[in-house]
């Protein structure tokens, strides 16, 4: 079989890596840095679970991702504004929480050692130039930064439980959020603007967080990280397939990019095994959650921060917030004429969209 080489050992490489060597094809990766999953300390994460009928973890399965990693559903969760607590149970889990980091349990070392068994070989402390890759997978462009994240996760006794808190205190047109899982927590303010902001909006979270619940926090280490979409994303340049994050997949709204990134590295995988054109297959892929995001996140930019009352109200009468956070992600009629008035938006504050 042909060699193919991949750059970037994150999920979107190793899973086109695990792909394409379960394939037979002669597969190396190279990764600037000595390990996987090098960017994380220990990091919680979301794979989120609303964007599709289909469990999560059976998607993963289904592109031949084995849930062999730390994983925890989370069927409920509280909302709050700082004052106010919303405690929602779903039916099925809203998200899984997974850490993030080179140690055995989290996601990057399970993706490696499955990439390793499949007969992948990974070269750390090592690149290649972008040119000379087929599949580039490097995650965020740090030019053009959309959103930054700073926290701390920490050692803790407390129960599981995953908290989300909008204001504007807390976080710059964002959110923050607590998690626990197992005995590790994690607290970060996410911020799509005012980024020389994070330290005071952390501060504020971390005492908000402290009024609302028993804050145990031990061995506290920082955390924290950016976020990029490109609009339209890039998926392809000279026979090169761009995968996760270096192809713009993140969830404008959100920041959700982990089953993006796994899904485009099989896909980008796939293409090459079944002679594919990949930026079309990616397209009908992504295209219209993208486009979903893209109206999601006008809504959140311009009237979000200011009518937290009015997303109070509505979430109040929500019983189950998964069917409610699936309407988000359709692409439906209303979204689909709110576009083009997005678009501009968009375009005059991150750039350039794709047409509707």
């Amino acid at each position: 079989m042909d060699m193919i080489r991949i750059l970037g050992a994150g999920p979107a490489g190793l899973s086109a890596a695990v792909t394409l060597a379960k394939a037979g094809y002669n597969v190396e990766v190279y990764e600037k840095r000595e390990d996987a999953g090098m960017r994380f300390k220990g990091d919680l994460q979301g794979l989120e679970n609303w964007s599709d009928p289909t469990d999560v973890i059976e998607r993963l399965e289904m592109i031949g991702i084995r849930p062999a990693f730390e994983h925890r559903p989370y069927p409920c969760l509280s909302v709050s504004d700082g004052q106010e607590v919303l405690p929602f149970a779903c039916q099925k889990p809203a998200f899984y929480l997974v850490r993030r980091g080179s140690e055995p349990g989290s996601l990057d070392h399970a993706l490696k050692e499955q990439a390793h068994d499949a007969g992948a070989e990974i070269r750390f402390n090592e690149t290649l130039p972008e040119e000379k890759a087929d599949i580039v997978a490097t995650g965020p462009d740090r030019r053009g930064v959309h959103a930054v994240a700073k926290g701390y996760t920490f050692s803790t006794s407390m129960d599981d439980l995953a908290y989300g808190l909008v204001n504007t205190a807390a976080s710059r047109n964002g959110y923050a959020y607590l998690l626990v899982m197992n005995g590790r927590g994690c607290l970060c303010t996410m911020l799509t603007r005012c980024f020389d902001e994070a330290g005071a909006c952390l501060a504020e979270a971390e005492q908000t967080f402290s009024r609302l619940v028993d804050l145990e926090v031990r061995d506290p280490e920082p955390c924290g990280g950016v976020g990029r979409f490109v609009l339209p994303p890039h998926f392809q340049d000279q026979g090169r397939r761009y995968a996760g994050e270096a192809a713009g997949l993140q969830d404008p709204f959100w920041g959700f990019g982990i089953l993006y990134a796994l899904r485009s590295g099989h896909l980008a995988a796939q293409s090459i095994i079944k002679d594919l054109d990949y930026g079309h297959a990616a397209e009908e892929a992504f295209g219209d959650l993208l486009k979903a995001g893209v109206v999601n996140r006008y809504l959140w930019d311009r009237y979000g921060p200011e009518n937290y009352a009015g997303i109070y109200r509505r979430l109040r009468g929500v019983t189950d917030p998964l069917p409610y956070l699936r309407s988000f992600y359709t692409f439906n009629t209303y979204q689909r004429l709110l576009y083009r008035k997005a678009r501009r938006h968009m375009k005059e504050r991150y750039g350039t969209v794709p047409a509707a």
